[in-house]
């Protein structure tokens, strides 16, 4: 499975294949022509509860990937999105808008989908 991750904030390409938007909020000053978007996944965007608890502080990056694996294990909605990707043919990009890729809920869904 070809799953890669992308800011949104870079530009589009026809190589990402299909655009999945993983954030529960919509980028500031990205148009969504821009952003190019196939679909925006909320259901498997972590909660604001986690998110402001993270806060981008990558020592905190162990213990967000065990609460955000929790939530993603308790909700049918995300697991039934996650399903669908792992089913699509073709290339998909995880698109995200925060700085730091290697410690984005993007970054951690894709080690999900490329592990199963």
């Amino acid at each position: 499975m070809d799953i890669s991750i992308k800011r949104v904030y870079e530009s589009a390409a026809k190589a990402d294949g299909y655009r999945v938007l993983v954030d529960h909020i919509w980028p500031r000053g990205v148009s969504k022509e821009r952003a190019a978007i196939d679909l925006w996944a909320k259901a498997i965007s972590p909660s604001t509860a986690l998110r402001q608890w993270f806060d981008h502080q990558p020592a905190r990056w162990p213990e967000f990937k065990r609460r955000y694996h929790a939530e993603l294990v308790a909700n049918d909605e995300a697991q039934a999105v996650l399903s669908a990707l792992r089913a699509h043919k073709g290339p998909v990009t995880l698109v995200f808008a925060a700085r730091d890729a290697e410690h984005s809920n993007a970054r951690y869904l894709q080690e999900q989908l490329s592990s199963k």
